[in-house]
């Protein structure tokens, strides 16, 4: 227990400050919020820096995962119990309502939830408004992919180096720049489930739990089966 409330504490801020930032960053980079910002740019490097600075405060308490699909995906790998990743997943999703709520609280509910303030900076695109469901289910699935690799590779391997924080961040900002437009790049059912539920657009919700999961476990089999260094006898 006395591990446990550090950890969950350290889930929670580093999930609501990705959340915070993230929503914001969107929120704000509309020409009409914000004249003069670079709208892709600055929401990829919102997340990234923001990622990176608490996966490397955090990784030491709780190993940062600030993500369902990332604790469910550990569980697969054997690198945690079930009951500790559901404390952080509900841990991750009450944060990740916390942080839309306070953006809402800050900007009036009115301006958050417009169309220009992206409705509460939710993870959408092109393809959500479209309806097309396969093509955002393999879109989230390949960029979760990528993002659960770095993490398995950067941070939780025991050959990882200490820049594994800036190696996931980095992961986040190229996955954001190269498919934000088409799904919002969530990769994370609470960045997606955070703006939800405060503002109330639950389009195509499911599949931003669905993609992230089968991404993530898809690459946890890779690495186990590929890349992890075998146990010494």
């Amino acid at each position: 227990m006395s591990r446990t409330i550090p950890a969950c504490l350290a889930e929670f801020v580093g999930t609501a400050a990705l959340v915070f930032f993230g929503v914001l960053s969107i929120v704000l980079a509309h020409p009409s919020l914000a004249p003069g910002s670079v709208s892709l740019v600055s929401v990829a490097l919102a997340h990234a820096l923001i990622l990176s600075v608490m996966v490397t405060a955090f990784m030491a308490i709780s190993g940062a995962q600030f993500n369902p699909a990332v604790s469910i995906a550990l569980v697969f790998a054997g690198k945690q119990s079930p009951a500790r990743a559901a404390l952080f997943i509900i841990v991750q999703l009450l944060a990740a309502a916390c942080a839309a709520g306070l953006v809402q609280l800050l900007l009036t509910p009115e301006v958050a939830n417009s169309r220009e303030a992206g409705f509460l900076g939710r993870t959408s695109g092109v393809l959500t408004e479209q309806g097309k469901t396969g093509s955002l289910l393999l879109i989230e699935m390949i960029l979760t992919f990528a993002l659960m690799t770095s993490i398995l590779v950067a941070t939780v391997d025991a050959r990882a180096h200490k820049l594994g924080g800036f190696t996931i961040g980095l992961t986040v900002a190229a996955c954001i720049l190269a498919a934000g437009p088409l799904t919002g790049a969530s990769m994370n059912p609470a960045r997606t489930f955070g703006p939800a539920i405060c503002g109330r657009h639950w389009d195509m919700h499911w599949a931003y739990w669905a993609g992230p999961i089968a991404g993530a476990l898809l690459a946890t089999v890779c690495y186990r089966v590929f890349w992890e260094q075998p146990a010494k006898s």
